[in-house]
């Protein structure tokens, strides 16, 4: 139980103010502080995890019309369908999907004993009457105001009190990054036994997929650059491939000594085509980004004769993040931060971000 601090009328926030570069965020000292509504709570965000869709949404990369690779720089083709739901965006916005911190006040309608406790977020805000329906899910920090703020107005059923040792930021390095990482496993029923290969194995989610294939008894491939070749096979991959080698199929296959049973990609571009023809028949392909680019080659005849199984993984139930949780109160897997920076210095945090030099999680600290 954290003792719950007074709620002041204005708040430290970071207000993304149009599709565009970093000149898009602004540090603002004056953000009315949420009223939360009947069915919410407030929480007092003390860390924030930074992920490929904040950048993603600022630059407008989720547009039709983008289709080249991830960057931190603004695209001038984007139309009316830059999130991730194919919608505008309502400016301003307050990004930022993982809050952590304590909550400090409930609505009429939501749990009071949830004040005090500390908690994170499922960021995939479903409806009401109907939330397995995918057509209705919002995300936090694109349908709604998120965590790059001091407070932040949450469902009381998005929220999940958690009891860990670990430090807010740790514990915001893991709701977007491993529940995407977790709905990519489970989607495909990723068993022990199955050899799976991952590829972008330093990022948030790539690193979180080392972890988590390897708590279901699984094989992991790890790619990545050679750079971090010691630091992902410290995630506990069994192998690591060097994704710049001249016969990237060709070294998977060698490394994998035998089918590969799931490519787990959150890559994309102009390696899919080759990793594709790396699964076995009745092989699965689970994917949730394309930070190598969104269009692909794809030959049909791989997929059908080879009986391929192809999963998207976006909006995930519940049970997802619930059993993130679960593995993280019981201390099943380990948080891999790489840097934090304070939420005055969004610019840096987010350049540092797209550079793409660090393994694991980057973290904002919310003062």
């Amino acid at each position: 139980m954290t003792e719950v601090p007074e709620i002041p009328e204005t708040m430290t926030a970071v207000q993304l103010t149009g599709t565009g570069g970093l000149e898009m965020l602004v540090v603002r000292e004056d953000v009315l502080v949420p009223v939360p509504g009947a069915d919410e709570v407030l929480v007092r965000v003390r860390a924030c995890g930074m992920n490929n869709t904040d950048i993603n949404t600022r630059v407008g990369w989720y547009s039709k019309a983008v289709t080249g690779a991830t960057t931190g720089d603004g695209y001038t083709e984007v139309g009316g369908d830059g999130t991730w739901g194919g919608d505008g965006l309502a400016f301003p916005r307050i990004q930022g999907a993982d809050p952590c911190g304590a909550v400090v006040s409930a609505g009429s309608a939501a749990d009071p004993s949830l004040v005090g406790r500390r908690v994170l977020a499922d960021g995939w805000i479903r409806d009401v009457d109907e939330p397995s329906n995918r057509e209705l899910a919002g995300y936090l920090g694109s349908e709604r105001d998120g965590g790059f703020a001091q407070f932040c107005a949450i469902p009381a059923r998005n929220v999940y009190p958690v009891e860990s040792s670990l430090t807010d930021v740790e514990l915001a390095s893991f709701p977007c990054s491993w529940s995407t990482a977790e709905h990519m496993l489970a989607r495909p029923r990723v068993a022990a036994g199955d050899t799976v290969v991952v590829t972008g194995a330093s990022g948030g989610v790539g690193s979180a997929l080392v972890q988590l294939a390897k708590l279901r008894g699984a094989r992991v491939v790890a790619l990545t650059s050679a750079a971090k070749t010691d630091l992902v096979a410290g995630l506990g991959a069994d192998a690591v491939v060097d994704r710049a080698a001249d016969d990237l199929a060709a070294a998977v296959a060698e490394a994998a000594a035998g089918p590969v049973d799931v490519l787990a990609d959150v890559v994309g571009g102009a390696d899919f085509a080759p990793l594709l023809e790396v699964l076995r028949r009745g092989g699965r392909y689970t994917t949730a980004g394309a930070i190598a680019g969104p269009i692909v080659d794809l030959d049909l005849r791989t997929l059908y004769l080879n009986d391929l199984e192809l999963y998207g993984c976006t909006v995930y139930e519940p049970s997802v993040f619930a059993d993130l949780v679960g593995h993280i109160e019981r201390g099943d897997v380990q948080p891999v931060v790489a840097a934090t920076f304070p939420l005055a210095e969004i610019h840096a945090a987010q350049e540092t971000f797209a550079a793409k030099a660090h393994v694991g999680a980057m973290v904002i600290e919310v003062p």
